[in-house]
């Protein structure tokens, strides 16, 4: 099972946590309250030299300037071992006074001073403690008093004991994001989790209309087509019940296309047969824009991956297709560092907008929930690019 964060890699094998990116993930994440701890040795050095009421004036000064900034690095290295998405919440000076009066924001300033005041402290205290042994057992032949000879089997299980200490780290920065995310971010876990399970809900619920549609409704309409045309075949020709018999056997037919390109749009086959790329040049040669199609995919993909970027591209090109009044467009798509990167790009007018309806705020919705990434790029004038980034 693919871990989506530190907890979660705990329960993995041994050997699939430890050859996997989440120990130094977190122990970097860690090592990133290096600055905080310099913060505090500043206002502890200012203590020493000018007395106590002046560290106070500078470690409240130090909160109120920094609280925020403070508190959105807090947010962007929670990714490293929680990359479950959180809101953003610091844009600069602009609009301060809005800011404070709402709640969030102080919560802002707390965690902030929570983290200036001891955090920072445990997350250095848990890699020293987890490190220490093993690194004082490894410089054992280093010591004039045990010797090489005694040295070195003492090093040896210091080397074995070394891999151990990715599991306290791994543990308390996972417990440390759950901590950041509760302060900073109480509901948003829960809301996008919610999403995520009506994502589920809706693509079991499009399976089983797809599965109606194709063992029910269709079978019918194919059995009715077949039937008019052997009717049609026993009337004398020229009659006007065979006309009407024609005319009758012609509208089933193109209810029976329609129905298929129904049942396609629903959950195309050809995606679950033949993987992404097939069904991108299948969506892309139904589009009345020239698509030029370049994926060059390692294999089959998760299944919530290939989903996705698949109605990535449907979405962009119908896009394309209504709004950019573009001549010819082109869908890329590469497995780069365990991330799926799709692009769709056109040469139109520009101007592309996700708040002005043009589905693009629903497609970041979607994407959001499998832990993705969108970015758009459109200036007036164009060209436009769609560029997605979803982890497998």
């Amino acid at each position: 099972m693919h871990a989506r964060s530190a907890l979660q890699a705990l329960s993995r094998r041994p050997s699939a946590f430890l050859r996997s990116s989440w120990p130094w993930r977190s122990l970097a994440y860690l090592l990133a309250s290096v600055p905080h701890a310099a913060l505090a040795m500043a206002v502890v050095f200012t203590a020493y030299s000018l007395g106590g009421a002046a560290a106070c004036a500078a470690g409240l000064l130090v909160v109120a300037v920094l609280g925020l900034p403070v508190a959105a690095f807090e947010r962007v290295r929670m990714r490293l071992v929680d990359p479950l998405p959180t809101p953003r919440r610091w844009r600069g000076w602009h609009g301060l006074r809005a800011r404070l009066a709402d709640q969030a924001t102080w919560r802002d300033y707390g965690f902030a001073l929570l983290v200036l005041v001891g955090l920072w402290a445990i997350d250095l205290g848990v890699i020293s403690l987890a490190g220490s042994l093993p690194l004082i057992l490894l410089t054992a032949p280093l010591q004039p008093s045990a010797g090489v000879l005694l040295g070195l089997p003492i090093a040896v299980v210091g080397l074995v004991l070394l891999p151990l200490t990715a599991y306290p780290i791994a543990a308390w920065a996972g417990a440390r994001a759950m901590i950041t995310r509760a302060v900073l971010a109480p509901r948003d876990a829960e809301i996008i989790r919610s999403r995520a399970r009506l994502v589920d809900s809706y693509e079991g619920e499009r399976r089983r209309i797809e599965r109606d549609l194709h063992d029910g409704t269709q079978q019918r309409l194919v059995a009715l087509t077949m039937k008019l045309g052997l009717a049609r075949l026993d009337l004398p020709a020229g009659s006007p019940a065979a006309a009407q018999v024609a005319q009758a056997h012609e509208e089933a037919k193109q209810t029976l296309a329609e129905l298929r390109e129904l049942i396609r749009g629903v959950h195309p086959k050809v995606l679950t047969d033949r993987g992404l790329p097939a069904a991108v040049q299948d969506v892309a040669g139904r589009s009345p824009i020239p698509a030029n199609v370049d994926v060059a995919l390692p294999g089959r993909l998760p299944v919530p991956v290939e989903v996705t970027a698949y109605y990535v591209v449907s979405e962009a090109l119908a896009n394309v297709a209504k709004h950019s009044g573009a001549t010819r467009c082109l869908v890329r798509a590469r497995v780069r560092g365990g991330t799926l990167v799709v692009e769709v790009s056109d040469d139109g007018a520009g101007g592309a907008d996700p708040e002005a309806g043009s589905g693009l705020a629903g497609l970041a919705d979607r994407v959001a929930v499998v832990d993705g990434v969108m970015r758009l790029s459109s200036p007036p004038g164009g060209p436009t690019s769609v560029r997605v980034e979803v982890p497998l």
